[in-house]
């Protein structure tokens, strides 16, 4: 029995933390590596992936590596273990945690161009960029991996093991490891310049995604025509994907974006308010494979058919109940 009433409430409220981060851990890390794991088998029998196809790989990758190295931390934390890492590994797993939430953004937005550009009509300005679209992918992905690597370069030079006592101002406790700014300037320079390129990336997803809408109601004889093709068929029902997925990461960047801008103004953060911000801003990266994996009907096969391999592997080595 609890002690108090204090003690009662404080034990229930780590318990629903870590419950809750521990659900959005396992089942994000189980939905994003079933989904490479997916493309990876499409890729062995088809050889070529569609670059829609290479971009949503990308995209679960960066998702599972933001999961592993902020909410697999965050949930041992909350569940009591302590001194996970020195300052090195804090160094390394902050870096790798801002890269990886920041390709999320960029490959989201990636996506939402791509798609557009690829169902907007063909005219002078398109004719030549259409065509060069697939050898386009793996160039910007170089692109976004230089881009935020150079930005976050700051991370780990702020980035330590947590101390002993009380915790200094502008310092985000993340329970396994201090972002120590040192001073005012440096933390709200840090924070000016994460949220811009979001919201840069945020405001050119929205616009693409608005324009696939606008267009997939302007032409809405001219899509049916083409959904009797495959091609097109398959075109509109990417469109569509894209922008519910952009829909879905909009939602979750406001709530984190709303926890930031307040943490911006105060000096000590208090550990409850940060993992809220970690909570709402993985949301994105738990949710997004299962519906990648409910729309796109390539990897929705291959789930499909490895969970009945397995089911038939499992009944061919029961016994026989005779």
């Amino acid at each position: 029995m609890c002690a108090g009433a204090g003690l009662c409430a404080m034990d229930l409220c780590v318990t629903i933390k870590g419950v809750s981060f521990l659900l959005q851990t396992g089942l994000g890390v189980l939905g994003n590596a079933a989904v490479l794991l997916a493309y990876a088998n499409i890729l062995l029998t088809e050889t070529k992936l569609l670059p829609v196809d290479v971009i949503l790989c990308h995209l679960a990758f960066a998702n599972l590596m933001l999961l592993l190295t902020r909410c697999v931390p965050q949930t041992m934390t909350v569940f009591g273990m302590t001194e996970l890492l020195n300052d090195a590994g804090c160094k390394v797993v902050i870096y790798a945690y801002r890269i990886s939430r920041a390709l999320s953004v960029c490959i989201t937005c990636m996506l939402s161009v791509f798609q557009a550009v690829t169902i907007a009509p063909t005219g002078p300005h398109l004719a030549r960029l259409k065509p060069a679209l697939p050898s386009l992918v793996l160039p910007t992905f170089a692109g976004l991996w230089i881009l935020n690597m150079a930005i976050c370069i700051a991370a780990p030079f702020f980035s330590m093991a947590p101390r002993n006592g009380t915790v200094p101002a502008f310092t985000l406790n993340l329970g396994f490891c201090h972002v120590d700014f040192r001073d005012n300037l440096s933390y709200v320079i840090n924070g000016v310049a994460v949220s811009g390129r979001d919201f840069a990336f945020v405001a050119l997803m929205l616009g693409s995604s608005g324009y696939i809408l606008l267009l997939l109601h302007r032409h809405s004889r001219k899509v049916r025509q083409i959904r009797r093709a495959q091609s097109g068929g398959s075109e509109t029902r990417a469109a569509k994907i894209v922008v519910t997925l952009v829909i879905l990461y909009v939602v979750f960047f406001g709530i984190d974006n709303v926890i930031w801008i307040y943490m911006l103004t105060v000096e000590k953060v208090s550990l409850v308010v940060a993992d809220m911000r970690v909570f709402f801003s993985s949301c994105y990266a738990s949710i997004s494979p299962y519906f990648i994996m409910s729309s796109n009907k390539k990897v929705k096969a291959k789930i499909v058919c490895a969970a009945e391999q397995s089911q038939l592997s499992a009944d061919s080595q029961r016994p026989d109940d005779k």
